[in-house]
Protein backbone atom coordinates (compact mmCIF):
# COMPACT_ATOMS: atom_id res chain seq x y z
CA UNK A 1 0.00 0.00 0.00
CA UNK A 2 1.50 3.29 -0.58
CA UNK A 3 0.75 6.54 1.69
CA UNK A 4 0.35 9.69 0.50
CA UNK A 5 0.46 12.35 2.78
CA UNK A 6 0.06 16.17 1.81
CA UNK A 7 2.67 17.99 3.75
CA UNK A 8 0.50 21.27 2.97
CA UNK A 9 -2.42 20.76 4.48
CA UNK A 10 -4.22 21.69 7.27
CA UNK A 11 -4.95 17.97 8.17
CA UNK A 12 -2.52 16.67 11.01
CA UNK A 13 0.01 14.68 9.39
CA UNK A 14 -0.81 11.56 11.98
CA UNK A 15 -4.79 12.00 11.16
CA UNK A 16 -3.69 11.40 7.33
CA UNK A 17 -2.00 8.48 8.27
CA UNK A 18 -4.75 7.22 10.42
CA UNK A 19 -7.12 7.70 7.43
CA UNK A 20 -4.84 6.24 4.70
CA UNK A 21 -4.48 3.09 6.60
CA UNK A 22 -8.34 2.72 7.71
CA UNK A 23 -9.49 3.35 3.74
CA UNK A 24 -6.50 0.91 2.71
CA UNK A 25 -8.35 -2.01 5.43
CA UNK A 26 -12.00 -1.01 4.05
CA UNK A 27 -10.65 -1.00 0.24
CA UNK A 28 -9.60 -4.49 0.52
CA UNK A 29 -5.54 -3.45 -0.21
CA UNK A 30 -4.63 -3.77 3.62
CA UNK A 31 -6.09 -7.45 4.70
CA UNK A 32 -6.62 -8.77 8.58
CA UNK A 33 -3.21 -10.63 9.73
CA UNK A 34 -1.35 -8.37 7.39
CA UNK A 35 1.74 -6.73 9.00
CA UNK A 36 2.31 -3.05 8.50
CA UNK A 37 5.69 -1.63 8.48
CA UNK A 38 7.43 -0.75 11.92
CA UNK A 39 7.24 2.57 13.47
CA UNK A 40 10.88 3.12 12.27
CA UNK A 41 10.66 1.58 9.14
CA UNK A 42 7.40 3.73 8.06
CA UNK A 43 8.75 7.00 9.64
CA UNK A 44 12.03 6.59 7.26
CA UNK A 45 10.20 5.49 4.18
CA UNK A 46 7.84 8.74 4.15
CA UNK A 47 9.94 10.81 5.60
CA UNK A 48 8.36 12.01 8.69
CA UNK A 49 9.07 11.82 12.33
CA UNK A 50 8.62 8.18 14.54
CA UNK A 51 6.77 10.11 17.16
CA UNK A 52 4.01 10.98 14.33
CA UNK A 53 4.05 7.27 13.33
CA UNK A 54 3.25 6.01 16.63
CA UNK A 55 0.77 8.24 17.49
CA UNK A 56 -0.93 7.26 14.41
CA UNK A 57 -0.40 3.42 15.09
CA UNK A 58 -1.43 3.78 19.29
CA UNK A 59 -4.91 5.56 18.06
CA UNK A 60 -5.43 2.92 15.31
CA UNK A 61 -4.90 0.32 18.37
CA UNK A 62 -6.98 1.97 20.62
CA UNK A 63 -9.97 1.91 17.86
CA UNK A 64 -8.94 -1.80 17.38
CA UNK A 65 -7.62 -1.37 13.66
CA UNK A 66 -4.43 -2.64 14.40
CA UNK A 67 -2.51 -4.85 17.04
CA UNK A 68 0.87 -4.82 18.13
CA UNK A 69 2.45 -8.17 18.69
CA UNK A 70 6.38 -8.69 20.20
CA UNK A 71 6.90 -11.10 17.39
CA UNK A 72 5.29 -10.26 14.98
CA UNK A 73 5.18 -6.23 14.84
CA UNK A 74 1.95 -4.14 13.63
CA UNK A 75 -0.85 -6.31 12.23
CA UNK A 76 -4.47 -5.39 10.54
CA UNK A 77 -6.21 -6.86 13.48
CA UNK A 78 -7.05 -10.60 12.37
CA UNK A 79 -10.15 -10.87 14.52
CA UNK A 80 -11.92 -7.88 12.35
CA UNK A 81 -12.89 -4.52 12.64
CA UNK A 82 -14.63 -2.63 14.98
CA UNK A 83 -18.37 -3.23 15.39
CA UNK A 84 -20.70 0.57 15.08
CA UNK A 85 -21.46 1.46 18.31
CA UNK A 86 -23.84 4.18 19.75
CA UNK A 87 -20.67 6.92 20.50
CA UNK A 88 -19.04 5.83 16.99
CA UNK A 89 -22.89 6.79 15.39
CA UNK A 90 -22.51 10.07 17.34
CA UNK A 91 -19.21 11.14 16.25
CA UNK A 92 -20.14 10.26 12.28
CA UNK A 93 -23.27 12.40 13.15
CA UNK A 94 -20.97 15.70 14.72
CA UNK A 95 -18.19 15.18 11.75
CA UNK A 96 -21.14 14.61 9.03
CA UNK A 97 -23.32 18.17 10.39
CA UNK A 98 -20.49 20.22 9.60
CA UNK A 99 -19.54 18.94 6.13
CA UNK A 100 -23.24 19.06 5.36
CA UNK A 101 -23.98 22.38 6.88
CA UNK A 102 -21.17 23.72 4.87
CA UNK A 103 -22.02 22.32 1.39
CA UNK A 104 -25.97 23.41 2.23
CA UNK A 105 -24.28 26.88 2.73
CA UNK A 106 -22.91 26.10 -1.14
CA UNK A 107 -25.84 25.33 -2.51
CA UNK A 108 -25.07 21.48 -2.56
CA UNK A 109 -28.47 19.47 -2.97
CA UNK A 110 -29.34 15.89 -0.90
CA UNK A 111 -29.46 14.44 -4.24
CA UNK A 112 -25.47 15.60 -4.61
CA UNK A 113 -24.75 14.62 -0.82
CA UNK A 114 -26.57 10.99 -1.55
CA UNK A 115 -24.10 10.88 -4.84
CA UNK A 116 -21.17 11.30 -3.51
CA UNK A 117 -21.73 9.43 -0.30
CA UNK A 118 -22.67 6.39 -2.55
CA UNK A 119 -19.60 6.70 -4.83
CA UNK A 120 -17.26 7.03 -2.05
CA UNK A 121 -18.50 3.95 -0.42
CA UNK A 122 -18.72 1.81 -3.60
CA UNK A 123 -15.23 3.21 -4.30
CA UNK A 124 -13.92 1.63 -1.23
CA UNK A 125 -15.89 -1.54 -0.78
CA UNK A 126 -13.62 -4.33 -2.53
CA UNK A 127 -15.27 -6.25 -5.35
CA UNK A 128 -18.22 -4.34 -4.93
CA UNK A 129 -19.35 -6.34 -1.85
CA UNK A 130 -21.44 -4.46 0.38
CA UNK A 131 -21.07 -5.40 3.98
CA UNK A 132 -23.01 -4.62 6.20
CA UNK A 133 -26.15 -4.56 4.40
Amino acid sequence: MIIELDMQSDIPIYTQLINQIIEGIASGRLQPGEALPSVRSLASDIGINLHTVNKAYTLLKQEGFILVHRQKGVVVNPDGMPSVTPEYLEQQRRQLKSIIAEAICRGMTKEQLIDITGSIYSELMPDNNERGK
